[in-house]
């Protein structure tokens, strides 16, 4: 579950108030082929949009990591939005997504991620070639694409009988309709106010749990493509994610004014809806728009030519026992209006999420899973071990009834004999995630021997890719499995002995590190934790592997050197401080503190440490936030590959270099920003290893590549592969010019000169 992802919006904040607004400048770039590591899935994918006629066109939306559109030709998702700059990052979480019925190259997309008063206001990105090019509109509200109730929806819509006109519902600013195709949007005065003010709540931790079990605003818009007179639909649904209040109304006006549906539901928030072909609504219900835990829901049908509702929830929570859980989405067979499924939220202890299938409008269910299930994980094998969950739209595809698919927090499933449920026959799940990669790496490793990149996962452990095309055949890292994988360290003069460190997803008081003496291969926990409970932080390994160094978080620092049988408190150096190894001596460790312009160092493995003034050439502006891992992960200190005691800075605002750390340190010219920062193999002509940095140099923003110790730089991305928002890189040690790259939401990116 993407538990990671909701502690990173405080860190995208900063960064988006930091953003600049520079425009690209020409610069000469050095040719570069760029590819996802392949993992497959890894993260949240909210909702699927199959274009009602034209079959084989579908697009699906992620919470921080952009939208795919399908390619049926090479069987897997094509990303959309890598081109968005970092200046844009906002705009990769996707809260909805709208295609035109009538013109299948026609797509538009809700973008932006947090609408926390330091985040930028959201756009519409609106496409007439199918998401082969986009135009950006901004529009004076925010969006909330990683934020809870990003699985409701959809919010956007075209009107079926005019192109033209779209409508969207926001979370906090109403209704919004556009009359010319996306190019200008107006709020829609007469939409009902459906605000919900957050209780005045003083305690942090109250105040962010009421936030969670607060709606998520107007989360469907529905039209009746029967209705159409004078040029556009009449009667337009939209429902609100409100509880005991009005939250679904109606416009039989063509939206200029709107009126609550008499008699419609009020115990519980609308999480999905959908008009079937005969005229009927099916919609979904929770507690909590999700993916906060629901406790409670249901489903319901309104016959809009009767005006009746009927309860046709499956299968009926009970709140205070063990069988608390909601609903999150319905679909009806586009061929059989009769037929229709529906899915669960949260009904963990009451046998797991279900799928439920109805062939006569609801009035008798079949328990799709229940009935029997097989998965197939061959595309994504460590999926196997993550269980269904998060499962918040389904769809069946309005061009084959045998053909469904289903999104979870790991991307999703998908079946080609839906129909075999109907029959008492067994269904057949596969991954449907090829091309979508929304991992968020928290460390990288590429080794200098073995694996070709080893990846620290948020919310799905870490992998050790041997080919980087191809998913994982042994899934995540094992004893210990991990929820988040902090931290990743490997011996430099052995490699094969690797430690890490994070949080074990089963029992997150026990087992927080593992190592391997074999590459990554195999794994085992060590025989005791410097501390009861401690987790995440940053580990350090020797250069021969004998003493390791592990910060937990908001911990002191602690030092091993017999494998985690025991541990000692490192002296002389602050709690809650990162420590890296030098790549030469294995007695040698450093510690940055850049808040109080010191320099640690230890000479004897990690058991003491010594304070040493931080010899800088003038003054970095005193804007940190803490010390040695703030601003995006940068102000951090690097250790030369094969050079003991030679230490890089990668500054937020600039890059410093020395060759004894008691000494000065010379800033690097041209380097005027860094968010990333490592090394790679050296070029065929050069002792010194290649540098590569995430930043700007010399007013150009992007991936740079050094061959000559940072006398110069080349760009190696372009315009079109930018990916928003990253957070690490690392050069190949074992070959010259490949680089890794570490996303926020799309995955792990390397690189390769063309």
């Amino acid at each position: 579950m993407k538990i990671f992802k909701i502690l990173l919006p405080a860190l995208i904040l900063v960064l988006l108030a930091g953003c600049s607004n520079n425009s690209k400048k020409e610069n000469i770039q050095g040719p570069y082929v760029w590819k996802n590591v392949t993992t497959v899935g890894g993260g949240f994918v909210p909702g699927i949009i199959f274009h009602p006629t034209e079959q084989g066109v579908r697009y699906c939306r992620t919470d921080m990591g952009g939208a795919y559109r399908w390619n049926g030709k090479a069987e897997r998702w094509e990303p959309l939005l890598d081109w968005l700059s970092y200046d844009q990052m906002n705009l990769m979480g996707v809260e909805s997504i709208a295609l035109d019925p009538s013109d299948p190259g026609k797509v538009y997309l809700a973008c932006g991620t947090y609408t926390n008063s330091n985040a930028p206001d959201g756009a519409i990105l609106w496409s007439h070639d199918r998401g082969h090019t986009f135009n950006i509109v901004p529009v004076p509200f925010k969006m909330g694409g990683n934020e809870n109730g990003r699985g409701n929806g959809e919010r956007m819509m075209v009107d079926p009988n005019n192109p033209d006109i779209l409508y969207l519902g926001t979370r906090k600013s109403g209704l919004w309709r556009s009359t010319d195709e996306a190019r200008t949007w107006s709020q829609v005065t007469s939409f009902p106010d459906v605000t919900e003010k957050l209780p005045e709540i003083t305690d942090r931790r109250n105040r962010w749990q009421a936030m969670q079990n607060m709606g998520s605003g107007i989360v469907t818009v529905i039209f009746d493509p029967n209705s159409k007179k004078n040029g556009k639909s009449q009667v337009i649904y939209a429902g609100v994610s409100l509880m005991n209040r009005e939250n679904f109304y109606l416009s039989e006006d063509g939206g200029d004014s709107w009126e609550p549906v008499p008699g419609h539901p009020k115990d519980f928030r609308i999480t999905h809806g959908i008009l079937a072909p005969d005229g009927n609504l099916y919609l979904t219900y929770g507690d909590n728009p999700g993916p906060a835990r629901m406790r409670n829901g249901a489903c319901w049908k309104f016959n809009a030519q009767t005006g009746e509702w009927f309860d046709i929830t499956p299968d009926k929570p009970e709140p205070g026992t063990n069988r608390e859980f909601g609903y999150a989405a319905v679909s009806v067979d586009a061929a059989d209006p009769q037929t229709l499924v529906v899915t669960t939220y949260h009904r963990y202890s009451a046998g797991g999420d279900e799928i439920f299938r109805s062939k006569d409008g609801g009035k008798t269910w079949i328990p799709v899973f229940a009935s029997g299930v097989e998965f197939d994980y061959s595309k994504a094998p460590y999926i196997h071990h993550t269980g269904v969950h998060w499962m918040f739209d389904i769809e069946i595809d309005p061009n084959d009834p045998d053909h469904a698919l289903f999104t979870t927090g790991y991307g999703g499933h998908e079946t080609f004999n839906l129909t075999a449920a109907d029959r008492g026959e067994k269904v057949t799940w596969h991954i449907m995630s090829t091309g979508i990669e929304e991992t968020v790496p928290l460390e990288l490793l590429s080794p200098p021997e073995g694996g070709q990149v080893i990846t620290a996962i948020g919310d799905y452990c870490g992998f050790v890719h041997y080919d980087l095309d191809k998913p994982v055949p042994e899934g995540c890292f094992e004893n210990p499995h991990f929820g988040n994988t902090n931290g990743i360290a490997c011996a430099e003069l052995q490699p094969e002995v690797i430690a890490r460190v994070g949080i074990e997803a089963a029992n997150p008081s026990d087992e927080n590190i593992g190592y391997s003496m074999d590459g990554g291969k195999t794994w085992q926990p060590t025989s005791s934790m410097p501390l009861p409970g401690v987790r995440h932080g940053h580990i350090a390994v020797g250069s021969d592997s004998k003493n390791w160094i592990w910060t937990p978080q908001r911990s002191p620092v602690f030092a091993t050197s017999d494998r985690g049988e025991t541990w000692v408190r490192s002296g002389g150096i602050p709690e809650n401080l990162r420590v890296i190894a030098d790549r030469v001596d294995p007695l040698k460790f450093y510690g940055l503190d850049l808040f109080e312009g010191k320099l640690y160092i230890s000479d004897n493995g990690g058991l003491s440490f010594t304070g040493h003034p931080l010899k800088l050439p003038d003054d970095i502006p005193e804007t940190r936030q803490g010390r040695g891992d703030s601003r995006g992960g940068q102000d951090r200190i690097y250790a030369t590959p094969g050079r003991s005691g030679d230490l890089w800075l990668a500054a937020f605002d600039g890059l410093y270099h020395t060759e004894n750390p008691q000494e000065d340190f010379i800033k690097l010219p041209g380097v005027e920003e860094i968010h990333a920062f490592g090394f790679g193999k050296s070029a065929p002509d050069s002792e010194d290893p290649a540098l590569y940095l995430v930043g700007t140099v010399d007013e150009i923003r992007g991936i740079f590549r050094s061959e000559d110790y940072a006398g110069s730089w080349l760009r190696i991305n372009d315009d079109d592969h930018e990916w928003g928002l990253l957070m690490h890189i690392t050069g190949d040690p074992k070959k010259f010019g490949r680089v890794y790259v570490g996303t926020h939401g799309r995955g792990t990116i390397y690189g390769d000169p063309l």
